[in-house]
């Protein structure tokens, strides 16, 4: 069965009319005869969304929640099914209820995709997980529910549902967004117009990169090379040398010219080894270009200029900024240096030649430690040709003994085996032997020997030249090896140092691993464990995965192959790699397990830090239980025994006030069982709330029963709006909040006092929130202690003995937290402390539904 295909309606903001754009998409598609049903829609009380609703079939939404609270989410089983051509799915990043069949939309809408359903849906901007601290910074306040960016990208069409700022103010303003009673506290803080237009520029900015992958995409599928100028991009070309920061300023000049380009520096890295690339002026170059707003990329390739070309046309580059080059003047000359390389393969793409102080100097270049090809045939050429113009430049000096002429043959062997190593100068050794027999050994004109210290000269000059070939040849070898081994501890310092600056993740890594080899794909496999011999995908980067490495594509085809360990293969597809490519791909390889088991040192880390965690809380409650609970214990110990004992001979007044001090001590063993279990949930992150619209004065009235009613005064505005929140537990939170005010502020009136507009300008989660604070003016708390006020087992030093075990405050911070909300201590004017508890604002009846982030679209 086909996958169905998804659409999604990106906002800047809540009330840009991305629902109401899904709508009119669903009616157009009916008109044209297509089976469109609603999922789901959050119309948030909008007589324009659900005056579009009409005429379409809804499917009767799904019902989730247990103890007594149950609340409507859609029916994805229902939806399957009913299994409509499309589905409207409002709101991609919900949260859905607990008892739900998955716990985000995303994931239902992912059930009907693989169905062949498709799926229209909308999601607003901060709701990307990427951009979650983006959002925080000019929001002041965190988007609370999240959608991977993965998830979105996925979608086969992304379209910006856009307004002008100025109008969504004047949206609000008249009321088609919010409530009456949120817009003062929406327009206080994610409504003001440097927000929306901020939020509108990021919208903007993500959607364009999209595009921009789209079109990468169609360019790589239809083959084409040719740079289309849709967007400004300047390459910079970086050899690792001085001249590299000015190569960059100019860079970054020219892209400052246009608005919305981007700035690329690119260092060409040797599979072998690249002399004079220093790794402190790179790094020191690679900050340059962070500090400008730029990227920095590493690829590897023999020809400089034509790795640089291949990397340019991968980005659709439109200029190219690359030095004047250092190189020999016979290079510039015969347009062999990079630069005039890169301008003759250029093609349509601008390249800037620039000037600097090292151009017109030569720097020294040290010799090349392989023995490449090109090497290995001059040494040939002139292990045939320099013997016979040796012996011809000496026929001119007959006055010269054997011996001379040994060693000046010998001289010429060693430059030979210099050149092009050990079996050019075999050859020229055996020429040069043959030429000194031949025309300086008596007789000469034969190749015969009459004088036998000849021939032991010959014997010890042929060994001398094949020795000296031997020694050239190994040390050779050992160069190229330890310009290898430079090569991959270069790159492993690079990736280390990448690491340490990105904290990259192996889909990361990977996408740098086939940018660096300018492959197509690149992927890591494990060894299947539930079939053994077999390997799995767990990772790859690219329009689509390598092949397996036990695939005859993988082993035959131009990609590479390299196990990094028995269990582990890191596969790159889509270009053809040399030895060194390969040798530089191991390194990757090795640093791909260093990342695998630093992630895996860190889950461990978080693991034993919880477990640390628990402990402690386990060791305090240990704690509480020897000190706090041995006292009620024996008191109660004690009243029992006494009343046995003394059956029927106690007045009656005494009876009662043992009966009394039983029950007493029995109510103070159940609080702090209460609390400690309490304790025990919220450190282990199994508490649970249950959320509904809840009425302030409610939570209060049954918070206070049991509390003496002296000294508490509660002072509520008659139109506080209800708020989202589990009533149990808010009970939980006022009464531990104002027990302990009544501890620590003896002698003080504790007011419990609500806003009239429940809201003010504070939000919490992104939302508007109602608050409630409790006010005393007792002795109050520094600020240095406001954090350890909330921490476990926590008592001031003047806390009165048998006064607790120290948990109301942690309780109530973790019971407010579970809701959406926040707890927050502030200094009360005039002296004392003063309690302020902040949840959202319920949108409904139905509020339990939606999640203390949902989004409004």
């Amino acid at each position: 069965m086909a996958r169905g295909t998804l659409r999604i309606f990106l906002g800047a903001a809540p009330g840009v009319g991305k629902t109401f754009a899904m709508l009119q998409e669903a009616h157009q598609l009916r008109a044209g005869n297509r089976d469109v049903v609603v999922g789901v829609v959050a119309g948030h009380g909008r007589k324009e969304t659900w005056d579009l609703v009409a005429g379409l079939e809804v499917v009767s939404p799904g019902h989730a929640g247990w103890t007594g609270v149950v609340v409507q989410e859609m029916d994805v089983d229902a939806v399957l099914a009913r299994h409509p051509d499309v589905a409207v799915v409002d709101e991609y990043a919900h949260t859905n209820a607990l008892g739900s069949r998955n716990e985000h939309r995303w994931q239902d809408i992912e059930l009907l995709l693989s169905a062949g359903i498709n799926v229209l849906s909308t999601v607003s901007i901060q709701h990307l997980a990427s951009l979650e601290d983006v959002v925080s910074a000019i929001t002041g306040q965190p988007p609370g529910e999240t959608v991977p960016d993965d998830m979105v990208r996925r979608a086969d069409q992304i379209e910006l549902v856009d307004v002008a700022p100025e109008l969504l103010l004047e949206r609000l303003t008249a009321g088609n967004i919010y409530p009456a009673e949120m817009i003062d506290a929406a327009l206080a803080n994610e409504f003001r117009l440097g927000n929306l237009f901020a939020l509108r520029e990021i919208a903007l900015i993500w959607l364009a990169d999209r595009v921009d992958e789209g079109l990468a995409k169609y360019r790589a599928s239809e083959g084409i090379t040719a740079t289309w100028p849709a967007r400004e991009r300047v390459v910079v070309g970086l050899t690792g040398g001085p001249e590299g920061e000015a190569l960059i300023r100019r860079a970054a000049r020219i892209q400052s010219r246009v608005n919305g380009g981007d700035l690329l520096a690119v260092h060409v890295r040797r599979a072998e080894g690249q002399p004079g690339a220093a790794a402190q002026v790179l790094a020191s170059q690679r900050r340059l270009v962070t500090d400008l707003g730029g990227s920095y990329h590493t690829v590897v390739g023999e020809d400089a200029a034509e790795s640089l070309l291949e990397f340019a046309r991968s980005v659709n580059a439109t200029q190219i900024v690359v030095g004047v080059s250092r190189g020999r003047l016979a290079s510039r000359l015969l347009g062999r240096s990079v630069g005039a390389k890169v301008v003759k393969g250029s093609g349509d793409i601008d390249v800037h030649m620039v000037s600097h102080p090292l151009g017109a100097r030569t720097l020294p270049r040290p010799p090349s430690p392989v023995l490449g090809r090109a090497r290995t045939t001059a040494g040939f050429v002139l292990a045939v040709l320099l013997p016979v113009l040796i012996t011809t430049g000496l026929s001119f000096a007959p006055e010269l003994n054997l011996a001379t002429h040994v060693l000046v043959h010998l001289t010429g062997v060693i430059a030979v085996a210099f050149i092009g190593g050990l079996w050019p100068a075999v050859l020229a050794a055996v020429l040069d032997s043959l030429l000194l027999n031949y025309f300086e050994t008596e007789p000469v004109g034969t190749f015969n020997i009459s004088d036998p210290q000849n021939v032991f000269a010959l014997l010890v000059f042929l060994f001398a030249a094949v020795a000296v070939s031997l020694l050239v040849g190994v040390s050779a070898r050992r160069a190229a090896e330890a310009a290898r081994a430079r090569a991959a501890a270069a790159t492993l310092a690079d990736l280390a140092r990448d690491a340490l600056i990105a904290d990259d993740s192996v889909e990361a890594f990977l996408d740098k691993v086939r940018e660096t080899f300018q492959a197509k794909a690149a992927g890591l496999f494990t060894k299947a464990s539930e079939a053994p011999g077999s390997w799995e995908l767990e990772a790859f980067s690219g329009d689509g995965p390598p092949p397996s490495p036990d695939s005859d594509s993988a082993s035959s085809g131009p990609g590479a192959v390299e196990l990094a360990d028995p269990d582990t293969a890191l596969v790159v597809s889509g270009r053809a790699l040399t030895a060194g490519d390969r040798r530089l791909l191991a390194a990757h390889g090795v640093h791909l397990l260093l990342l695998r088991e630093r992630d895996a040192l860190h889950r461990r880390l978080t693991n034993t830090a919880k477990l640390a965690e628990g402990n402690s809380i386990r060791t305090s409650i240990l704690r509480a239980v020897g000190h706090d609970l041995r006292t009620p214990l024996a008191g109660i110990k004690l009243a029992v025994t006494a009343l046995q004992r003394q059956k029927g001979r106690l007045p009656a007044e005494v009876e009662t006030e043992m009966l009394d001090t039983i029950e007493s001590y029995s109510d103070r063993l159940d609080g702090l069982i209460a609390s400690l279990l309490d304790m025990s949930r919220i450190s282990s992150g199994s508490t649970a709330p249950l959320t509904a619209p809840v009425i302030w004065r409610d939570a209060i009235e049954d918070a206070l029963r049991g509390l003496p009613a002296d000294g508490i005064r509660v002072d509520l505005a008659p139109n506080m709006p209800p708020v989202d929140a589990d009533l149990g537990m808010l009970e939980r939170v006022i009464a531990n909040i104002v027990e302990n005010a009544l501890k620590y502020a003896a002698g003080s009136d504790i007011v419990i006092v609500g806003p009239s507009s429940g809201a003010g300008a504070a939000t919490v989660n992104g939302r508007p929130c109602g608050e409630l604070h409790i006010v005393d003016h007792g002795q109050g708390v520094s600020a240095a202690n406001v954090i350890a006020m909330f921490q476990p087992f926590q008592r001031l030093n003047d806390a009165p003995e048998g006064s607790g075990v120290g948990l109301g405050l942690a309780i109530a911070k973790g019971f407010t937290e579970a809701m959406g909300g926040q707890l927050i201590a502030q200094s009360t004017p005039g002296g004392g402390l003063t309690m302020v508890i902040r949840l959202p604002l319920s949108a409904g009846p139905h509020a339990a539904a939606d999640s203390p982030e949902d989004e409004r679209g």
